[in-house]
């Protein structure tokens, strides 16, 4: 079942694909490649269902409020390996942590940090106070 919901699902993309690269500026075009689109995101969403059990999908959710990128990424990841055989029943809460928390090492880490200016503070005088009446 998963094995035939999976090559229709290529099969739609690659018609997704061809129909995305012809929609120029046609409204109808543009029409059919939205209701491809969709068609697309049902079948994904079914296969993530029936791949998946009701915490992991949970997870995934709260993933993909968090970090839409890389939950589009664990998406992608379970449908392939689901694709290539190396997923046999549903995947559990557990497995799709120990999913994650490799995925995680092997990603690089981004140097995001919060920077305080002080001496931007420092500048204000509490002289100003006196014009709002404090």
């Amino acid at each position: 079942m998963i094995q035939s919901l999976m090559l229709s699902a290529s099969s739609e993309c690659n018609k997704c694909r061809q129909v995305l690269e012809d929609a120029g500026s046609n409204p109808d075009q543009q029409k059919k490649a939205q209701e491809q689109r969709q068609a697309q995101e049902d079948m994904k969403n079914s296969m993530l269902s029936q791949l998946l059990d009701q915490d992991a999908r949970a997870r995934l959710n709260t993933l993909k409020l968090s970090k839409p990128e890389k939950a589009q990424m664990v998406e992608g990841m379970i449908i392939r390996m689901a694709q290539m055989g190396q997923i046999g029943g549903k995947l559990d809460d557990a497995n799709l942590v120990k999913l994650l928390e490799s995925l995680n090492q092997q990603m690089p880490r981004s140097n995001s940090a919060v920077k305080f200016d002080r001496r931007r503070a420092a500048l204000d005088s509490d002289e100003d106070d006196e014009d709002y009446g404090i």
